[in-house]
């Protein structure tokens, strides 16, 4: 897939999840560097430097969250652990806990699983998955450097709650 077409794909995910997110309460306001565009999402700009963001903070009256969205085809079946995992960009993890760690707001990873198959594995569940980042930062099933320029921290589908249907997000 060409970086354009990731880039849409993700930022097609992301617009479900901040539709579902709606749907339920939320008022959503998407994290966007306008001003110095890199081409690199979402950016906090530090009084020493600047880290990549969440996609986007999401609040109501008694909670305010940052959600990092990902739209992915499916889980991918972990042949060691004999389980279904999914993950991001390690980079981009380091930079989340730093987001957790200086704000007052938790941080939450959101997958979208389409439920697609991998070459020589079961169909993926599908769904909208996620956690709370301090609770999935003590619950990593592994890291991996093959993928990626900085590796991928990949987490287990039983440390993940399913928020919702893939029927309920493609409407």
């Amino acid at each position: 897939m060409t970086f354009e077409r990731s880039l849409n794909y993700g930022l097609a995910g992301e617009t479900l999840i901040a539709r579902w997110l709606q749907r339920r309460g939320w008022t959503v306001l998407p994290v966007y560097e306008k001003v110095m565009d890199t081409g690199k999402g979402p950016t906090l700009f530090l009084p020493d430097k600047k880290i990549i963001a969440p996609d986007m903070f999401v609040f109501n009256s008694k909670n305010a969250w940052w959600i990092e969205a990902k739209h992915k085809m499916g889980f991918s079946w972990n042949r060691t652990s004999q389980r279904w995992v999914t993950g991001i960009d390690l980079n981009h993890y380091m930079d989340y806990l730093l987001v957790e760690d200086l704000t007052p707001w938790p941080v939450w990873l959101l997958f979208l699983q389409r439920g697609g198959q991998a070459k020589d594995s079961p169909i993926s569940p599908s769904g909208l998955f996620g956690n709370a980042l301090d609770y999935l930062r003590n619950h990593e099933s592994h890291r991996s450097q093959k993928y990626g320029s900085y590796g991928m921290v990949y987490w287990s589908i039983d440390v993940l709650k399913k928020m919702s249907d893939i029927k309920d997000i493609v409407i």
